[in-house]
């Protein structure tokens, strides 16, 4: 890969306490300038959530300005390259939760799961008494999952709670395997189930972005491409680009049956959204698409393809 003309992409967060977030993203944005750094970063009482593109130098040195407070020093960002323009520009968004659970009771300072390293997560989950759960949304696990994973068919991570009342509450002496994305909401989905009574928990350190990095492609028990919340849209083993694409009309996953229907048209609708079309709709995604590529050329900022659902990160 050219150096030159790839990106450096950093994944991070962390729980902490940081009551002074609102003057965080001020910092944040002027050292992102700085160091000409895009993406998206979340601010909250309880922490930071973090996906950020740039050069590695712009990144190593962002990085470095954060580890700076003791909070952070021993932040570690997973890093990855890409060719592709990962971002637009950089988005700091300040919420009550870096990952929106809807009870601010769970505090995964307090209690998380154990830790399941990648070299050990297969054997975990061949395990026919360990119930694995695959945390992430519907629109995630559609685009790959682990091998015999149970979907929750959620659509937001408020629906969690719900979930594990509806169809894991009866039995809290259940072995429970969870993962997710890059880690952080099956930090507050192994807290809610240790709060709320279940005893043996455990989740896949660093999660799926973790397990592809480490893991070769023949041991593997991933199934799929890993969905991601930018441009790549997902990432395989090794975290090279995957090759999975989103329709620009209902921002849904699509698969190559998908592509194939009649319903598919590039840019405006697919076989989820087509019938729900009205001619004012079209029309304006035709000229959204057209802006769209305009500003890929131009590698300029637009409001870009949005993800599914209202997060903008890997949870």
């Amino acid at each position: 890969m050219n150096q030159e003309t790839s990106k450096t992409i950093a994944t991070f967060y962390k729980f902490t306490p940081l009551p002074e977030y609102i003057e965080w993203k001020r910092k944040l944005l002027k050292w992102g300038e700085r160091n000409e750094i895009l993406g998206t970063i979340i601010l909250a009482p309880e922490g930071i959530n973090a996906t950020v593109s740039g050069t590695k130098d712009g990144i190593e040195s962002f990085v470095n300005l954060i580890r700076e407070d003791s909070n952070f020093t021993d932040l570690s960002p997973r890093l990855a390259e890409s060719p592709r323009s990962t971002f637009y520009r950089l988005r700091i968004i300040t919420r009550p939760e870096i990952v929106t659970l809807g009870d601010p009771t769970i505090n995964p300072n307090k209690v998380v799961g154990k830790y399941v390293e990648p070299e050990d997560w297969n054997q975990l989950i061949r395990d026919p008494n360990v119930r694995v759960i695959d945390t992430r949304n519907e629109y995630e696990v559609k685009v790959g999952t682990f091998k015999g994973a149970e979907n929750p068919h959620t659509d937001n991570f408020g629906q969690w709670p719900k979930y594990v009342k509806n169809e894991l509450g009866k039995n809290k002496k259940q072995k429970i395997a969870m993962f997710c994305t890059g880690g952080i909401r099956c930090e507050k989905a192994s807290s809610h189930l240790l709060q709320n009574g279940f005893d043996e928990v455990y989740h896949l350190k660093g999660g799926i972005l973790n397990y592809l990095e480490s893991i070769p492609p023949e041991e593997s028990d991933w199934d799929g491409e890993c969905f991601i919340f930018d441009n790549r849209v997902t990432v395989t083993h090794g975290l090279k680009d995957g090759e999975t694409k989103l329709c620009y009309g209902c921002r849904w996953p699509l698969s190559m049956e998908d592509i194939e229907s009649e319903k598919y048209e590039y840019g405006i609708s697919c076989p989820r959204c087509f019938d729900s079309l009205n001619e004012a709709k079209r029309k304006s995604l035709e000229e959204r698409h057209k802006q769209l590529k305009l500003a890929e050329e131009r590698n300029v900022a637009h409001i870009g393809l949005q993800m599914p659902g209202k997060s903008s990160l890997a949870e």
